[in-house]
């Protein structure tokens, strides 16, 4: 009972003081993941009679579920209009970079440190994923407002790139542990089999469990539980057919984010708080793991490694990853960046481990110590570099909530509050044009409920009640861009992103040039529009934040719909006299 109790205790400790540790984390820029290891860490090393520290089978069971469900709930939070933009550098980082990034780094740890081929192979793969957990907290939870190609590219490719690194670790594996280790084929029908499985039970499994949602009527409390439940038996699916859980997982959530026409708010409220206390157990359980005496007398080693990874490996696999897909070297720069390095690295390493590697203890030691430097490292300056590389949109999100409504279906009600600053404030309610199909229901001030009516001049600080169809999803894509565009304005930033005026991108590309430009380019076609020419132009799908430059003036992508531009900023030649 003792044990039991000091469990409890330590378990409920451990929790309070990780969801306490956000708010000085966020204050001072420290990723809060980091401060999740150590508390792990100074936890492991309590003295606490009885207690025994996990052993590695249920590390490896607590911490593989944990990504499961971080994955899971990144899907569910990934709309269908990020593939438009992101899916193909997405998917060349999480296939051609995770391989480019463990031969470079293979390579050089093998001459660098003088690990045997194995041993440099087997570090390197393990390091070669990015990781969902940290990626998606930093780009989400810290507010980034990133310009949508990047930002879209980074979450898919840490959604999706785990099962080639699984595939590399465990192919590494068989060669170290067995005579001649499995034949090419054998390792080819291995990759095949991860990834064929994982996307096949994925999808199939997001459509069944979306079905389930949509068709069975549940009490609304138990629609979030059905549909983490859903999301293991997806995960332990695709596992037991020899695909990658993983994939599977982040693929499942992904349909049901997008097509669940009930309780779909709820179901993304509950598994946020879900993904949260799987990172915070995740990262607490890592650094449990870790025998703090063993880390100096690797320390030298895990520079080393990680400055490979930083700074060599990630940068040339990037570029070799996004060379088909036109980006300039500001994005390419940042994307090599965020490489980061999180759990999925140190559950990796669990499996030379339970194989009985000989090197397994120090490559785990090595990665726990190159995980936290990337952590901190990268992660401190994630906001610094995207402000300096100039891809931070000026713009915010205003404070939203949205309540499933069960009369109507297929409705939800979109609390929105109107920050100071905003542009909604310099005019009435009648000035309020939501998209059509969005209702106006309500607006609350000082605590007051009052009817919006169109005379009625709007304040800061007013709370707006919509009712907006769930159904719809070019709707919904349509209401949350125009819910941006009434957030806080920065009219300085705004002007020296977006350019001094906004021009519509239907306008014909030759007169905007007569105008403009010292003549007409000669590359512009005949009734083409500018928004036709800025596409042909950009060479991949546009996203807003796009730029092109033309003798001096920038025309920018400043709004879209429906994956066409509908306005474009233009941004004159600066005078430097």
């Amino acid at each position: 009972m003792a044990v039991t109790d000091q469990l409890i205790f330590l378990a409920g400790a451990l929790l309070t003081l990780s969801i306490l540790a956000t708010v000085p984390a966020d204050r001072s820029g420290v990723p809060v993941l980091v401060v999740f290891l150590g508390l792990g860490m100074l936890a492991g090393a309590l003295p606490m009679d009885g207690v025994q520290l996990p052993n590695l089978g249920t590390a490896h069971l607590l911490g593989t579920t944990a990504l499961a469900v971080i994955l899971f709930d990144g899907g569910l939070h990934t709309p269908r209009s990020s593939f438009r933009t992101g899916f193909g550098p997405g998917l060349m980082l999480a296939t051609v970079g995770v391989v480019v990034t463990t031969a470079v780094a293979a390579g050089l740890l093998h001459a660098w440190l003088g690990l045997s081929w194995p041993e440099a192979a087997l570090l390197a793969a393990m390091v070669s994923s990015t990781d969902a957990a940290a990626v998606f907290y930093l780009l989400r939870a810290r507010g980034i407002e990133l310009h949508p190609r990047v930002r879209n590219s980074l979450e898919i490719e840490s959604g999706i790139n785990d099962p080639l690194a699984v595939f590399l670790t465990l192919a590494v594996i068989e060669w170290m542990t067995r005579d001649g280790g499995a034949g090419s084929g054998a390792l080819l029908w291995m990759f095949v089999l991860q990834l064929g499985a994982g996307v096949g039970v994925g999808f199939a499994g997001g459509y069944l469990l979306t079905l389930a949602i949509n068709r069975c009527p549940l009490s609304t409390n138990l629609y979030p539980l059905q549909a983490l439940a859903g999301g293991l038996v997806v995960y332990g699916a695709a596992s037991l057919l020899g695909g990658s859980g993983f994939l599977a997982a982040y693929l499942a959530g992904l349909v049901v984010g997008n097509r669940a026409r009930i309780a779909r708010r709820a179901i993304q409220r509950f598994h946020d708080g879900v993904a949260w206390l799987c990172q915070i157990g995740l990262f607490i359980l890592l650094g449990f793991l870790v025998v703090p005496g063993e880390l100096l007398p690797i320390a030298g080693s895990a520079l080393i490694v990680a400055f490979i990874l930083i700074f060599i490996a990630r940068p040339v696999a990037t570029a070799v990853s996004l060379l088909p897909f036109g980006f300039s070297w500001r994005p390419m720069l940042f994307m090599s960046w965020v490489g980061l390095r999180g759990g999925v690295p140190v559950v990796l390493s669990l499996y030379p481990l339970m194989a009985g590697v000989d090197f397994a203890r120090d490559a785990f030691n090595i990665i726990f110590f190159v995980v936290l430097v990337s952590l901190t490292l990268q992660g401190w300056t994630v906001s610094r570099v995207a402000r300096w590389l100039g891809l931070l949109l000026p713009r915010e999100h205003p404070d939203t909530s949205r309540i499933d409504l069960e009369r109507p279906r297929d409705h939800e009600l979109v609390v929105c509050e109107l920050p100071h600053g905003s542009p909604a404030t310099r005019g009435s309610m009648g000035d309020l044009e939501p998209p059509e199909g969005v209702r106006l229901v309500a607006m609350v001030r000082d605590d007051d409920l009052r009817t919006p009516a169109p005379e009625l001049l709007v304040h800061a600080d007013d709370t707006l009640y919509f009712v907006v169809p769930t159904h719809n999803t070019t709707l919904q894509e349509r209401f949350d861009h125009w819910l941006d565009a009434i957030g806080t304005a920065h009219p300085v930033q705004e002007q020296a992103y977006f350019g001094e005026f906004a021009l519509d991108a239907a306008a014909p590309m030759a007169d905007f040039a007569s105008v403009y430009l010292t003549g007409v380019p000669s590359d512009v076609e005949s009734g083409e529009s500018v928004a036709m020419y800025l596409q042909r132009k950009l060479r991949h799908r546009a996203s807003e934040g796009d730029q092109l430059r033309l003798q001096g003036v920038v025309l920018v992508v400043r709004e879209m719909d429906g994956g066409q531009i509908t306005t474009a900023g233009v941004r004159l030649p600066r005078d430097t006299s």
